[in-house]
């Protein structure tokens, strides 16, 4: 399925080429590319998102991890203790430990989906800041293409440098 989206984006680039092409007659076509992974990663915008997510989660991401060194001592002194017990009492601690276990996961599940949505929102802004870029330099410089994220792209037409730079560049 991937193989047959790949082909067919590659078809539509292609055709989408040759009909700017056509419509370009003597004049030269210009085309960027921009590896809007590299601006996702390079970007001080960027950046400052991934510091902020960090900063934000960093204190429920220790908590998580304590928790689970807590839950796992409980269980190892359960394993040692286990033959001391009564039935009552290993039964008890057995128990407090499955609970223990499902609300550390309920938590984890949790701290996921809350880090997921925000790191969503954080790289969405990104996103379309760094697009607003994008379509700047695409008017400024007169460009008739620029596409993201392309199988194999030269660095002659590769604009990803300018897009970063112009990011970093705003306040």
């Amino acid at each position: 399925m991937m193989i047959l989206r790949s082909v067919f984006r590659g078809l539509a680039i292609a055709a989408s080429i040759s009909a700017l092409s056509l419509g370009a007659s003597a004049q030269e076509l210009k085309i960027g590319f921009v590896n809007s992974e590299r601006v996702m990663r390079e970007s001080n915008l960027a950046k400052a998102a991934q510091a902020k997510l960090e900063a934000e989660f960093g204190k429920r991401e220790k908590e998580l991890r304590d928790a689970t060194a807590r839950l796992q001592a409980a269980a190892e002194k359960f394993e040692k203790d286990g033959p001391l017990l009564t039935e009552t009492q290993r039964n008890m601690r057995q128990r407090e430990l499955v609970e223990s276990e499902r609300d550390l996961q309920r938590k984890r599940r949790e701290f996921q989906e809350d880090a997921q949505a925000r790191r969503n929102e954080e790289l969405q802004a990104v996103v379309e800041r760094a697009n607003k870029v994008i379509k700047q330099i695409f008017d400024n410089e007169k460009y008739d293409l620029i596409l993201q994220d392309a199988i194999h792209a030269s660095n002659r037409i590769d604009i990803t440098k300018k897009v970063i730079d112009a990011l970093n560049a705003q306040k």
